[in-house]
């Protein structure tokens, strides 16, 4: 027997529909590329959104059709969120951190034959003339065309050219809305292919309090780039609930994100490591505080926080927590949330609770599985690859790539080596490609880098297995001091005795001016495994 419910699609477009008629006047502030301050709320963003979506049309764009952006977080982005996604196009994000090849083969393979591009990004695809077989459209979002591109059209020219009286089209919901590419830091990236169910069922996970607690009362800084995993599902959760979005544009500086936070008063704000990293960074040299921030709130995500990273915030009374996800998970899958009997608990000991990844959201279902594939006890002990179903975690990367990614049960295998806890709290120990294999024991590299991201001296560090003629691999830390700071590899090494085990501790700490970040700010270790990989051994490495 069927229930007698009526059966209405979720589709993306329903939730700006929403948001037009309950929180028209919730403000979405937007920095521009030009550097201009633009208000509008979401009953313009929705008017807006509906004159771009009959603005596609008429440039061609079918049910089905990519539509690729070279954007930033900005008001013009977020309307082409819901204007492609709203006529059954698939809206393909591209990420412009990129190296040129990728962003060539993302579009090339992606098929769009709209390109719609902010314009810092132009003399990048100028650079791929000739090479995008695709693209018949090059829409630049600004208010006007620079001298003599008349090989560009307009975006607010198209914009002014259509009246808005756009009823969204009724379709299934199983459709697909949208297409993000992984970074491909190991061959050419791939391409996870959203649906408007999975998508506005995760909007749904995003606003709940165990979630990320997002609702209409918050001003969200939305430092997460757009072309990042759908901004982590807040332009869609944000029209869910009418939460105000403040969208910083290009400038994701500390100084710039300070600035903003406080004028538009933020409560909430999430993005990866780094950017928080960057924000200390200002504070210190500005002679600010951590007080001194608006925020209630604050997410990361992206790669394991540091647990100083976490201390600061609650030091100063803001509520920093972490979701472990990824691009093919839509991405959020675990939010670090305290459980009743956390809240008695000392400061540090919640903080060792949120330090950790979170627990799986409903839909979503964990496992760990040892080396032979054999599901291994959750104790908070066992390591093994996190294994990830759910309705909204990918079945397969678009146009096959890969083959069948998924087993026989439906399970994906995310490259992630954990542990879960009996109450489900997952802790991330490695990626399976950056986990160090020391004399056929595993070391965490993540571990180590967190530790070391205690001592006062460190403003990053980064630890790769590099070659031992006894142990195969050791640990190498590369650490940047913070400005100013003096410190020894000897002071690190000692900082971190009663950290960690003692067989864990690195071989060399050697200081670098930098480290090399992914497209998605993460640190790219498979160019410092490249660089220094012989380090050791030409160093005449002994038995630790």
């Amino acid at each position: 027997m069927l229930g007698l419910m009526q059966d209405r699609p979720l589709l993306i477009s329903s939730l700006l529909t929403h948001a037009e008629r309950y929180h028209p006047q919730s403000e979405i502030v937007s920095v521009t590329c030009e550097g201009a301050v633009v208000r509008s709320d979401w009953a313009g963003i929705a008017r807006r959104a509906r004159q771009a979506a009959q603005a596609l049309r008429r440039l061609g764009v079918k049910p089905g059709d990519r539509v690729a952006t070279l954007a930033w977080n900005t008001h013009r982005h977020l309307e082409l969120y819901y204007a492609a996604a709203g006529i059954g196009a698939v809206l393909h994000t591209v990420n412009p951190r990129l190296f040129p090849e990728q962003i060539d083969y993302i579009l090339n393979h992606g098929a769009a034959e709209v390109l719609l591009l902010d314009t810092p990004f132009l003399p990048l695809v100028d650079g791929l003339a000739g090479k995008l077989d695709h693209v018949r459209h090059r829409v630049l979002l600004s208010d006007a065309l620079p001298e003599g591109r008349a090989d560009l059209a307009c975006y607010e020219d198209l914009l002014e050219a259509e009246d808005g009286m756009l009823d969204w089209p009724v379709f299934d919901e199983k459709q697909a809305s949208g297409l993000c590419y992984t970074s491909g830091t190991t061959g050419n990236p791939k391409g996870v292919l959203y649906s408007h169910r999975s998508t506005v069922l995760h909007a749904f996970l995003c606003c709940q309090v165990d979630g990320l607690h997002l609702s209409r009362a918050d001003s969200t800084l939305l430092a997460v780039p757009l072309f990042h995993v759908n901004a982590w599902g807040i332009p869609y959760a944000s029209a869910l609930c009418g939460a105000k979005l403040v969208l910083p544009g290009p400038k994701l500086d500390g100084q710039s994100l300070f600035d903003l936070a406080r004028a538009e008063g933020c409560t909430f704000s999430l993005g990866v490591p780094t950017v928080w990293i960057g924000l200390f960074k200002y504070l210190d040299e500005a002679g600010l505080q951590t007080r001194d921030l608006p925020f209630e709130r604050v997410l990361m995500g992206g790669s394991a926080a540091p647990r100083a990273l976490l201390e600061r915030f609650h030091a100063a009374g803001i509520h920093a927590f972490q979701a472990w996800g990824m691009s093919e998970t839509s991405p959020v899958a675990t939010v670090a949330t305290l459980l009743p009997h956390h809240r008695d608990l000392p400061k540090a000991s919640q903080i060792d609770v949120l330090a950790r990844q979170g627990r799986a959201m409903f839909g979503v279902e964990l496992k760990i599985v040892g080396e032979d594939g054999a599901e291994l006890p959750q104790d908070g002990s066992a390591s093994g690859e996190l294994m990830v179903r759910g309705p909204w975690v990918t079945s397969g990367y678009y146009g096959g790539v890969g083959g069948q990614v998924v087993d026989e049960g439906g399970w994906f295998a995310t490259g992630d080596v954990a542990k879960i806890d009996a109450e489900g709290f997952v802790t991330l120990t490695d990626r399976s490609k950056d986990v160090i294999k020391s004399g056929g024991e595993w070391i965490s590299s993540i571990e180590l880098e967190n530790a070391a991201l205690g001592h006062p001296a460190v403003e990053a560090a980064a630890v790769v297995g590099v070659t031992h003629e006894r142990w195969q691999e050791r640990p190498l830390m590369l650490v940047v001091r913070k400005p100013g700071a003096q410190v020894e590899p000897g002071a690190i090494l000692a900082f971190l005795e009663d950290k960690v085990v003692r067989w864990w501790l690195p071989d060399d700490v050697v200081f670098v001016e930098t480290l090399p970040l992914t497209a998605t700010g993460k640190l790219d270790k498979k160019v410092l495994r490249e660089a220094w990989r012989d380090h050791l051994v030409r160093a005449g490495a002994s038995a630790p």
